[in-house]
């Protein structure tokens, strides 16, 4: 029997959209359906939950708990990454309460930033030990990042992990969809190309029947900019750089030095910027779980619906031939020319019974290009400091975030990484001072 290891398969609601998935595709029948997770109370939940849908989608795979990971890995074919390291509290919390100290807002701080930075740090050693234990029991499997921060984490476990993984991320996928949505244009047969970063790839070309799309969408989306709505950031860079990008207006806002300034607190008001949101979000999530779970979890008559993941339809071409083509995030082995080559970059892949394919870019345009190369600066950083262990290479990728350093001083941001460390405290692994 195959098997499909899901790490972090307390993630109840993922792991229905990814492994119902799994159970109602045909060529994945018979799989077993392994699950792992360090909260044995969201683990027993997870496995309740697909048990219940096992029944209802009438699948042959099999739901098999483990408490050892390594045995969760042994001989799996593919791996699906999900994991959060040190939650909403105590992490959570303090990548957003101790910035603030020093007048450091953030809006998500899952990507680059102070928080992204940090969240990394204590997130790349639990990586690194799965690719160790993988490397000893299924150094063949390929692994399905779905963790942020995307772009790092997917870079490490294929340079120093040793192995074959693939970043998936939502932001590609719904780009296209919810932008035409929000200006009212009928998204069906436009044709797209997309590439970049994770959480700034680039909507490079889009265009219906040979006719390109872009001047309607800049016209109707000035339109829309003249009153208040919630990707106003997106459709500032569209207009001063030329191009949409992937990620929401709350994500992009912190990439970049221009919208969330102590010097200029009107732009938040202007752009619409929702400062604190990813810690409103834990908490809603956390207070509405209670509800969400006993739907999950002893709802017998479960169903599920195919959802837009990628996982199972990635599954699905390798083990059918099919090829099926998504939005991935790779190495830069010569793909977008004007981006560094140890950079993770997000293009078009296509996924076949030899593996995953990924597609020559070229270069992008120089602006965009160089956009990506102020997040990548610190992205490379925070590797640097994560497999040298020297804390000097955390002050660097914090001094070259685009956002920190437009805010706080040098002496500034060393202050702050220093009580991050400290504050953090066994969460992350000891610096070299």
């Amino acid at each position: 029997m195959s098997k499909i290891t899901f790490l972090g398969a307390g993630s109840t609601v993922f792991a229905k959209n990814v492994l119902g998935d799994c159970m109602l595709t045909p060529a994945l029948q018979d799989f077993e359906l392994a699950l792992y997770d360090i909260n044995a109370e969201r683990l027993a939940d997870s496995e309740r939950m697909l048990l219940n849908l096992v029944k209802t989608t009438r699948s042959s795979c099999r739901i098999v708990v483990y408490h050892n990971r390594k045995e969760a890995l042994r001989h799996a074919k593919y791996v699906v990454n999900a994991i959060q390291v040190g939650g909403y509290e105590p992490c959570t919390v303090t990548d957003f309460e101790i910035p603030k100290k020093y007048g450091l807002r953030q809006t998500i701080a899952d990507t680059v930033g102070i928080g992204g930075i940090f969240r990394n740090l204590r997130t790349i050693p639990v990586l690194l030990d799965f690719a160790k234990d993988m490397q000893e029991v299924c150094p063949d499997a390929w692994f399905l990042n779905y963790t942020n921060p995307m772009a790092v984490l997917t870079n490490v476990m294929n340079t120093y992990g040793g192995i074959r993984t693939i970043g998936l991320c939502h932001s590609v996928q719904s780009c296209i969809p919810d932008l035409f949505y929000d200006l009212g244009l009928d998204v069906e047969g436009v044709q797209s190309h997309i590439a970049g970063i994770n959480h700034m790839a680039w909507l490079l070309e889009v265009s219906k029947d040979g006719v390109d799309l872009y001047p309607e969408i800049k016209r109707r989306a000035l339109e829309k900019q003249q009153n208040k709505h919630h990707d106003m950031v997106r459709y500032e860079l569209m207009f001063k750089f030329g191009y949409y990008v992937t990620e929401s207006s709350e994500h992009s806002a912190e990439y970049h030095p221009y919208f969330i300034k102590s010097t200029a607190p009107e732009l938040i008001e202007r752009y619409h910027i929702p400062l604190d949101e990813y810690p409103r979000r834990c908490v809603s999530q956390i207070n509405s779980w209670k509800q969400l779970r006993e739907q999950l979890i002893h709802n017998k008559e479960l169903e599920h619906e195919k959802s837009g993941e990628y996982a199972s339809r990635i599954f699905e071409a390798m083990e059918t031939g099919v090829p099926f083509k998504f939005g991935g995030n790779v190495m830069n082995t010569g793909l977008i020319t004007n981006l560094p080559s140890e950079a993770c970059v997000e293009v078009p892949c296509f996924a076949d019974q030899s593996g995953i394919h990924t597609t020559h870019i070229g270069a992008l345009p120089p602006q965009l290009a160089a956009l990506n190369r102020t997040n990548i600066n610190t992205q490379l950083l925070t590797i640097e400091a994560a497999i040298t262990s020297k804390k000097e290479h955390i002050y660097h990728a914090a001094m070259l975030d685009p956002h920190t350093s437009a805010e706080l001083t040098l002496d500034q941001i060393v202050a702050l990484c220093d009580d991050l460390i400290e504050a953090h405290g066994s969460w992350l692994p000891l610096f070299q001072s």
